[in-house]
């Protein structure tokens, strides 16, 4: 019965890890999303322990199973504008801004730890979906190419038809699903190690599909679904002091993966060339502190991304025949910061807070349209409640913003020149902006405490 669960919600996982907005996720599961994604100092839940610090598992007693679902919501809104004359002599300034219609979408995690009594040894094994990003926005229907064009309404030019000079439909989906299986010793009381090698699958569409050479006739094709597999690993340390200061460092190697494999279609139905893409996900070194003391447990942690060093991210602007290099994504940092309230019994209430910074110049903000999950400041507010020595249920409210939008210029690789590297077109904005919302519940389940 165990095996068939744990197959089972592997199943899930991989069907709908792709939903999620966002290319780094900042926590996962109820409790370490309501601490704001903080745990490596401080193992509040199984889940915050096994993603960022696997020294951490040492704390756990027993074996823990955790299971967890959340339904998530993002509302990105995509913007663009063309000065005046820009569509021919006489012709009008024209901006507009086109809302994502992608729905909810179901974020869930499996995680589980064992350990034999009295053991030094504890092992770990998760499935999460730890990254992805995915948008819709429709085709402008106040088009150049319409019988009823009214250039004195609104009307967003990205996602002009192709045959007009947009986008058309942009649509994109991506996610990545990790497996980490986890192992940690303790050299003392106070101080434990952990490794945890990381296996990986990732799946990503593009409606149209820019890393794909154009044709100057039919245009931008649409990829299929193409996946790709990798690997990596993760280490950490962690030091309790037993008088409430805990201490806690891991790093996160990049994750490799072998290249997507594009098979592309063009608008018209006919087939077209197909072409490949490596996109790895970023190393991550993560620091953080924690301090227990009665009923109060805080957690602070600071994550620093490295995307300029990670292939599909590092490369930036067009080829020679108009496809896109890669995202040109900067390094970024993270900081999460929790607090549990332990005083109501059986009731721990916590709160939580992300700050992330921008990984996007505003001069490449265009080759980032599919992906416009740029979340500064994230909000989070959960409780558990103990319902018997085995059963634990969790739960988060989450609460996103871009506070503010990315903002650049529209690009066209037939406007490169050498003063002039990635093709912008004078005159000409686009920005994008987003709030986030999700509720997630969890489960926790104890099989056996050690002695």
């Amino acid at each position: 019965m165990k095996k068939y669960l744990v197959i089972s919600c592997l199943l899930l996982i991989s069907a709908f890890g792709y939903a999620q907005t966002g290319h780094i996720m900042q926590g996962v599961g109820a409790t370490n999303m309501s601490m704001g994604g903080a745990a490596t100092a401080q193992p509040i839940d199984i889940n915050g322990a096994l993603l960022w610090n696997p020294a951490t598992i040492s704390s756990f007693n027993g074996r823990i199973i955790s299971v967890n679902a959340g339904a998530f919501f993002s509302s990105p809104e995509l913007s663009s504008a063309l000065p005046a004359g820009m569509m021919g002599p006489g012709s009008p300034a024209v901006s507009g801004t086109t809302l994502d219609d992608r729905g909810t979408s179901v974020m869930p995690a499996l995680a589980m730890i064992f350990a034999k009594p009295n053991s030094k040894h504890t092992f770990g094994v998760s499935a999460f979906g730890i990254s992805g990003f995915g948008v819709t926005f429709p085709e402008e229907a106040n088009n150049p190419l319409s019988d009823s064009f009214d250039p004195s309404k609104p009307s967003n030019p990205i996602n002009y038809p192709q045959q007009a000079g947009g986008f058309g439909r942009l649509q994109s989906d991506y996610m990545l699903l990790q497996v980490g299986l986890t192992y940690s010793y303790k050299l003392s009381d106070k101080f434990s190690i952990g490794i945890q090698p990381t296996f990986n699958y990732s799946a990503l569409e593009l409606i149209p599909n820019p890393l794909s050479s154009p044709s100057m006739t039919l245009g931008y094709p649409t990829s299929d679904k193409a996946s790709a597999v990798g690997y990596g690993a993760q280490a950490g340390i962690f030091y309790d002091s037993e008088t409430g200061i805990k201490l806690g460092a891991a790093y996160k190697s990049q994750q490799y993966f072998n290249n997507f494999d594009f098979k592309n279609t063009y608008l018209d139905g006919s087939a077209a060339p197909g072409n490949t893409f490596t996109m790895n996900y970023p190393a991550i070194a993560s620091i953080g502190t924690g301090y227990s003391k009665g009923v109060v447990d805080v957690a602070l942690d600071y994550r620093y991304v490295l995307y300029e060093n990670t292939d599909g991210f590092e490369a930036k602007g067009w080829t020679p025949t108009g496809s896109v290099q890669g995202f040109g994504w900067k390094n970024m940092s993270i900081v999460s910061v929790g607090l549990q309230y332990k005083g109501i019994s059986k009731l721990p209430l916590r709160v939580g807070y992300t700050y992330s910074t921008n990984p996007i110049d505003s001069e490449l903000a265009f080759f980032s349209t599919p992906a416009t999950a740029v979340i500064k400041n994230a909000f989070q507010i959960g409780a558990g409640y103990q319902i018997n020595d085995r059963f634990t249920v969790n739960g988060v409210y989450h609460y996103g913003t871009s506070s503010g939008s990315t903002t650049g210029q529209l690009l066209n690789p037939m406007a490169v020149t050498g003063s002039n590297p990635y093709g912008a077109l004078p005159g000409t904005s686009v920005s994008y902006s987003m709030t986030t919302s999700m509720v997630m519940f969890g489960l926790n389940y104890t099989f056996s405490k050690k002695e």
